[in-house]
């Protein structure tokens, strides 16, 4: 390893740093404040733990402007935490109680995104910490002081002191990529018609750069309000986008159709315009139009009659060929994407008072209200198979369960009980066990040196005031860094060096400090164990499953709908098909997101085991390009093919969605199907290059969408080279892993 250059402190230790500066200053000075100055111990208290909760134990994404202005949206949500938790802390069964309904609703509100996610911690102390005997209500407007203090200051200290530099902003990002995307139009406009591959390239960077995963937690727009949605989906829109033009290969005969140099330079202005939208810009309102208007036009002449007697029987040949329809129909959803990337960028920039045409489909959420879209969110993971849903109950159950000991064996100091189920509960039990091995060991060390602390310094509280503020910067800035070990036993010295000043103490402090988090974490190894201890990796691959399950069912019904030329049942199934797909997709990424931040503890062995050698981004943008492709195929209603493509069409679907069930499969077999490798296929799927005599322009879309489908699905096994395209993906991705014994590859 190279060591740190002189004089240079390490990135890990500046940014825990500046957060345990901001803690220390506010806790200290609160805690100062009104124990020393004004002889309030129950304010001190609170301004301390408050200021401690948000700003040490939250872990809330951004900059500090950023969670400066969380702290402030959460100031009611913590003054009622604090009335409710001394309400209710007259009767132990009542404690017990409101722990159970406030830890869940607290825990679910990750599904608001990061930011809650990152606040639900601390806000969960801010509950605990009043919710324990002495029954005081007297002194609930002092409990109410210090915590308005307390939260204030840190408010203050997050909004001004010690800055950080902002990252870049999604929006950027996602200006990026539509001026990249501008560029690439541009040069399939000109001759030759068609980029080269440093261009490419480009485009595919750009457009990975849009994956949440790979954009900081606090810029990821993941929240379920208007804006945020938008934003998604304008990412969504531009890596489409970005997708589409870089598979644009050169036309045939190196001639290059009028129209469809109008609708790429019109794409060009678009996105130009929608990259400026982002910024500070106006809506591009003439280039969409400019846009639509092409591309009616280019729709106009692919569709355009065939020979007499064509129609009827499917023979003859088409006006068009059939290699400037296929570039035709990749043209057209190169427009496609272009129009709804600016229509969702907009929705991201101006809310409802967008400018831009706004499709009721795809942009359903457009004219909801706050409240209705929150309730979508929560009702779409309010089941056993959300992995927030498993992670809320586990927590509230594991402090019920703290709450409910700690009153009934009157446990001393019980909150540290509830505290240590809280900080040490992982999502997964093998994480869990290892985090609450280093815990008591960190425990333990500080639990020793706070017995040898108390018994030299006894009642002496001027030394605890003396290295109080020292021990919490010290302690806020290794912590983090060092791991729970160390954050554990550094915590133990800290609330003795608090709770000396509030009570005369003895060693006897540690030996109850100890005791409380061995409780904690007996009881947060129970819950852990008994409520999904494998965490997302079973759910995974479950949700990966359904969501290929779904996306067969959507394929088979819109190649059908295709060739007959509207539903073929009196209701069209995409209305309630593609609300089932949006939403397996969305419990899909939300099981993978947690996945990713788990420690890869099993062995891959078994039925249970989450698959170490399968792609989950390719299903997962299966599930997308799925929505996408049916969207748009349908919308507006398809003329009927001829026979034989129509025929064609539908047996295309038909083993697409074949293939599509058997990677399904693969991944969660049930309890009556033999545990088998994920299947190789090849993208080039025979028949996807068929020309029926007679073939629309539709069919060739068609055919482009569930070519693309095929590409995704050969790049979700990841234990070897596949075939194809699916080669370079696993190049660029740097996958090395060997071939495992065994998969089969389909033709």
């Amino acid at each position: 390893m190279c060591a740190a250059p002189a004089g240079r402190i390490p990135a890990a230790y500046a940014a825990s740093g500046r957060r345990a500066v901001r803690v220390t200053l506010v806790a200290a000075t609160g805690f100062f404040l009104f124990r020393y100055g004004l002889g309030l111990p129950v304010a001190a208290t609170y301004a301390l733990f408050s200021a401690v909760a948000l700003g040490g134990l939250s872990r809330i994404p951004g900059t500090g402007r950023q969670r400066a202005a969380t702290g402030l949206r959460a100031l009611p949500v913590c003054w009622l935490l604090v009335v409710v938790g001394t309400c209710l802390s007259v009767r132990t069964w009542s404690a017990v109680a409101g722990m159970l309904i406030v830890g869940f609703a607290l825990a679910f509100t990750a599904v608001g995104g990061p930011r809650p996610a990152g606040a639900a911690p601390g806000l969960q102390l801010l509950y605990i910490l009043p919710s324990f005997p002495p029954y005081d209500p007297g002194s609930l407007g002092e409990r109410l002081i210090g915590t308005t203090t307390g939260l204030v200051l840190l408010i203050a200290a997050e909004a001004l002191l010690l800055p950080e530099p902002p990252p870049p902003s999604y929006r950027d990002r996602a200006a990026h990529a539509a001026r990249t995307a501008a560029h690439c139009a541009t040069l399939l406009a000109v001759p030759p018609y068609a980029l080269t591959g440093a261009d490419s390239e480009a485009a595919r960077e750009d457009g990975a750069a849009l994956r949440p995963l790979t954009v900081p937690e606090a810029e990821r727009p993941a929240g379920p309000g208007l804006r945020d949605r938008a934003l998604a989906h304008t990412g969504l829109a531009t890596r489409t986008l970005l997708s589409r033009l870089a598979r644009v290969t050169t036309p045939p005969g190196g001639g290059q159709s009028p129209r469809v140099t109008a609708v790429l330079r019109a794409v060009a202005g678009l996105s130009t315009g929608t990259a400026s939208g982002l910024g500070s810009g106006p809506a591009p309102l003439a280039a969409y139009a400019e846009l639509a208007e092409a591309r009616a036009h280019l729709a106009a002449a692919s569709a355009g009659p065939v020979p007499a007697g064509a129609a009827a029987d499917g023979t003859g040949p088409p006006v068009l060929p059939p290699a400037v329809l296929r570039r035709h129909a990749a043209v057209l959803e190169i427009a496609d994407a272009a129009l709804a990337m600016a229509t969702a960028a907009d929705l991201a920039v101006r809310g409802r008072r967008a400018s831009l045409p706004v499709p009721p489909g795809p942009f359903w959420y457009a004219m909801s209200r706050a409240p209705t879209l929150w309730w979508h969110r929560a009702r779409g993971h309010a089941g056993r198979r959300s992995v927030f849903f498993q992670n809320a109950v586990r927590i509230a159950l594991a402090l019920t369960a703290a709450r409910l000991v700690a009153g009934v064996d009157t446990l001393p100091h019980g909150f540290w009980a509830m505290l240590a189920t809280l900080t040490l509960t992982r999502t997964t039990m093998d994480e869990t066990w290892s985090t609450i091995r280093r815990a008591l060991g960190g425990t333990l060390a500080g639990a020793l040196l706070t017995a040898g602390l108390l018994t030299l310094v006894g009642t002496h509280d001027d030394v605890y005031a003396a290295v109080l503020p020292l021990w919490m910067l010290f302690a806020f800035t290794v912590g983090p860094v060092k791991g729970v070990g160390w954050a554990q036993g550094l915590f133990t010295v800290l609330v003795a060096l608090v709770f000396a000043q509030l009570a005369p103490s003895t060693w006897q402090l540690a030996e109850v400090r100890l005791l409380d988090v061995l409780v904690g974490s007996v009881i947060g190894a129970v819950f852990g164990l008994l409520a999904w201890p494998r965490g997302a990796h079973d759910e995974l691959r479950h949700a990966a499953a359904e969501l290929l399950r779904r996306a067969a069912e959507i394929v088979v019904a819109t190649s059908a709908d295709v060739a007959a030329g509207g539903p073929v049942a009196a209701a069209p199934f995409a209305v309630s098909g593609h609300r089932s797909l949006h939403q397996a997709v969305i419990l899909a990424e939300s099981a993978y997101a947690q996945f990713q931040s788990e420690p890869t503890l099993f062995g891959g062995r078994g039925r249970g085991a989450a698959l170490p050698t399968v792609d989950w981004q390719a299903a997962l943008i299966a599930g997308h390009h799925t929505l996408w492709g049916s969207e748009r195929l349908l919308e507006p209603p398809p003329a009927p093919l001829g026979p034989a493509a129509a025929e064609s069409a539908a047996g295309l679907g038909d083993r697409v969605a074949g293939r599509m069930l058997l990677v399904s499969a693969a991944l969660d077999p049930g309890s009556d199907t033999p545990a088998a490798p994920v299947p190789r296929l090849d993208p080039d799927l025979p028949g996807l290059a068929a020309e029926p005599p007679g073939a629309p322009r539709r069919y060739y879309a068609t055919v482009a969408w569930l070519s693309a489908l095929m590409t995704d699905l050969a790049r979700v096994p990841r234990s070897g080279p596949a075939p194809g395209p699916a080669t370079n993906t696993a190049a660029r991705t740097g996958d090395r892993a060997p071939r495992a014994a065994g998969p089969r590859r389909l033709n």
